[in-house]
């Protein structure tokens, strides 16, 4: 069976290393151990700060997506929905061109008059 030793450390540290050793690790010295091989293996200081935070990270990601939708959606009301439309009414004219109806018929009958005649001067100069 391995030795204990006892190390002084103030009462409101020795606290938090408990409730934290209880939730994480079965025993106070695994957790120590493995504190100590965490900064050792990732040579890093507990000193040292890493940045930002995965909360803060995640909720900045959040509003770059949503102004990402946003954009996507402007897009659509004032680009896509309008040329969409704007495509269909030209398939629908050529499909009326491709297969005139009775009435379409009578429209183009109507349209081959001569609405405007050029006149004739009746004094040539040459």
């Amino acid at each position: 069976m391995d030795s204990f030793t006892g190390i002084r450390f103030k009462k409101e540290t020795a606290k938090r290393f408990q409730e934290f050793s209880r939730t994480h690790f079965k025993s106070h010295t695994e957790a120590m151990s493995s504190m100590l091989d965490f900064f050792f293996y990732n040579e890093i200081s507990p000193k040292e700060t890493f940045g930002p935070t995965g909360r803060t990270i995640e909720a900045s990601l959040k509003k770059r997506i949503n102004a990402v939708i946003a954009i996507m959606r402007d897009m659509e009301k004032t680009q896509t929905k309008p040329t969409v439309a704007m495509m269909e009414l030209l398939f629908q004219n050529e499909d009326l061109t491709q297969n005139p109806s009775h009435s379409d018929m009578n429209f183009k009958e109507e349209k081959k008059e001569v609405r405007f005649k050029e006149k004739l001067n009746l004094n040539k100069e040459l």
